[in-house]
């Protein structure tokens, strides 16, 4: 897996707590620059964590799946951005707590990271090694998520849903990609 698309990757994995990050950044009016910290280093180190846990639950399933694990890592990416991009649609708005406590922070690392645990599983089955992905991956999170909290006092909620449905699309592609790389 070459550098770009391993970038690709970690920005369509980076939306979710990006566009968090966006709302939130809306809400926060003082310390913005500790709590921008504190979403980066909360979203980038689960960024970092779950596809390691996905990876490593992937090569234990590998040898069941050998035949089949670029059919599953297309279509574990292509429902991951599919689903995204119905996120980012949805009428309701998101409602993020007022309080960025630990509970919070927890649970709002662990939700926007749920895609990566699959990501991490695709690379299993790809033979890829995990440990650049994880590092780009928990980089890019950690800086977007940090703009993201500047980026949420300037523009609002108006750029928020287009960026998940862009992260959607990313991933789709790259899984066609994958594909389109197997099949020819």
């Amino acid at each position: 897996m070459n550098l770009i698309t391993i970038i690709l990757i970690a920005v369509g994995l980076a939306m979710d707590a990006f566009a968090v990050s966006v709302a939130s950044g809306i809400a926060i009016k003082r310390q913005r620059l500790r709590n921008a910290f504190k979403f980066g280093i909360f979203f980038g180190s689960f960024q970092v964590i779950m596809p390691v846990v996905g990876w490593l639950a992937g090569l234990r399933l590998k040898d069941f799946v050998m035949n089949i694990d670029r059919w599953i890592a297309f279509g574990l990416l292509v429902f991951i951005g599919c689903k995204m991009i119905y996120e980012s649609f949805k009428l309701e708005e998101k409602e993020e707590a007022a309080s960025y406590g630990l509970n919070t922070m927890l649970l709002l690392s662990v939700a926007t990271s749920m895609d990566a645990l699959a990501v991490g599983l695709s690379f299993a089955f790809l033979g890829v090694s995990i440990t650049t992905p994880v590092i780009i991956i928990g980089v890019v999170t950690f800086m977007l998520s940090f703009l993201g909290i500047f980026i949420g006092e300037s523009i609002g909620h108006f750029f928020e849903r287009k960026l998940e449905a862009l992260g959607g699309l990313v991933l789709i592609g790259i899984g066609i990609k994958i594909l389109l790389e197997h099949l020819l």
